[in-house]
């Protein structure tokens, strides 16, 4: 573990600025994958309108208080490949955003025409 922080430091500290923001925005966003999740949550989307500037990470948070009702593990897979393509791989981080909204989006569709 040790090693592990290690090289992570080490990688960390040899990145400029705006690499070093995306590698912690990547890792706050891992962080949120242990927060616990409300038991019975509404099925009605909230209103929270997107800001003009936004970075990923708040562009998922925002997205999972819009979409409460998401099993968030579902999208996982899918919301981590998109983080991936923003931090490691410089995709522009609106476009990113525009498929995460268009994820959510699309899950919540599918829950409710599987319980409609």
């Amino acid at each position: 573990m040790a090693d592990d922080e290690a090289r992570l430091s080490e990688i960390y500290q040899g990145l400029p600025d705006a690499q070093r923001k995306s590698l912690l925005d990547f890792a706050e966003f891992l962080d949120t994958r242990t927060e616990s999740r409300p038991a019975a949550p509404p099925q009605v989307p909230e209103t929270i309108p997107r800001p003009k500037e936004e970075s990923v990470l708040k562009a998922i948070q925002r997205l999972s208080a819009t979409y409460p009702m998401l099993d968030k593990s579902t999208l996982m897979s899918e919301t981590t490949t998109l983080m991936g393509q923003h931090v490691m791989e410089g995709r522009d981080v609106t476009e990113v955003i525009d498929d995460l909204e268009s994820l959510f989006r699309g899950a919540y569709e599918k829950l409710r025409e599987d319980k409609g």
